[in-house]
């Protein structure tokens, strides 16, 4: 096994889950990693009861070393069943990725009550905290117990993410977007959830925290009320394509029919949805320049 992968392990030898948190799938969204080391450290410090086994694992090492979002390719579009049933391995994205399912293959050589997983990224435009949900099996309903909005589809219209092979697996959980590359409650966001799945997956005492850790309310806090969304179109772009999105969008920014979203080789590009905009492209690599999303359910955390 890939030990060098492994963030951190913390079991109290009771039975129960298996939670899984990803970190680094892209090489520039360090937060995750972050997130994890330093509730790992507080674990190991207060040693407090769980059930099952909690696990953070690192995803793309060599990006994250260099600091890019990729090698070869993005690690969160690799995840085809054609790479998978073929065992392609021809980038690096793809190594790690066969990498990654040894260790999780391992893992899955325990036997636990259930199997839950977060993969943790950031965004290149400011955003509040949100779960990126595929809804199939019981993921829609296990991210409904947290405060956070939910966004629906993206692994529907996205093909080969880490979510969509967890989810094909029969792993139950989300994507965790925490905010821009660069903020800092992105860390705390992640840091947050996470505390938060280990009290809902693994019975994990909160209370009992020494002091209990302040990212778990500020992450409550984040949102006033949580709402779901689903995507509705996706701009992708080609690899020579020119695409510059117009300055100053945030995710979940009302967007109406007409309005100047972004100039794609020169030309304007205009919004034909009274809708809201959502994951803006303001970084150069990429290949989705941004999604439209509807608001769909209300529901109260």
């Amino acid at each position: 096994m890939e030990n060098n992968r492994i963030i951190g392990q913390y079991t109290s030898h009771k039975k129960g889950p298996l939670l899984i948190v990803t970190a680094g799938v892209h090489g520039n969204e360090p937060s995750g990693v972050q997130a994890l080391e330093a509730v790992f450290k507080k674990l190991q410090n207060e040693k407090p009861i769980i059930n099952g086994a909690f696990v953070g694992i690192l995803a793309n090492t060599n990006a994250l070393k260099r600091g890019v979002r990729f090698i070869d390719e993005d690690l969160n579009r690799t995840w085809t069943d054609k790479n998978l049933k073929h065992k392609i391995t021809d980038t690096s994205e793809k190594q790690e990725m066969f990498q990654l399912i040894e260790v999780l293959e391992s893992l899955s050589e325990t036997e636990f009550t259930d199997q839950y997983f977060m993969d943790c990224h950031t965004t290149s435009s400011d955003s509040l905290p949100y779960m990126s949900v595929q809804d199939v099996g019981q993921n829609l309903e296990w991210s409904q117990h947290f405060p956070l909005h939910i966004i629906k589809g993206f692994s529907d219209i996205v093909e080969g993410t880490i979510d969509g092979y967890f989810s094909s697996e029969g792993i139950t959980g989300f994507t965790l977007e925490a905010g821009q590359h660069d903020s800092d409650t992105s860390k705390i966001y992640h840091e947050g959830m996470i505390w938060m799945l280990l009290e809902k997956a693994c019975n994990l005492q909160v209370n009992d925290l020494k002091p209990i850790p302040p990212a778990i309310e500020t992450t409550v806090k984040s949102t006033d009320k949580q709402r779901t969304f689903k995507i509705i179109h996706r701009f992708g772009l080609n690899p020579k394509d020119d695409f510059k999105i117009q300055a100053g969008f945030e995710n979940f920014q009302p967007i109406h029919k007409g309005q100047h979203l972004a100039t794609l080789n020169g030309s304007e590009i205009h919004s034909t949805w009274d809708a809201f905009i959502f994951m803006p492209l303001y970084q150069a690599k990429g290949n989705d320049g941004f999604f439209v999303i509807k608001y769909t359910v209300d529901r109260l955390y």
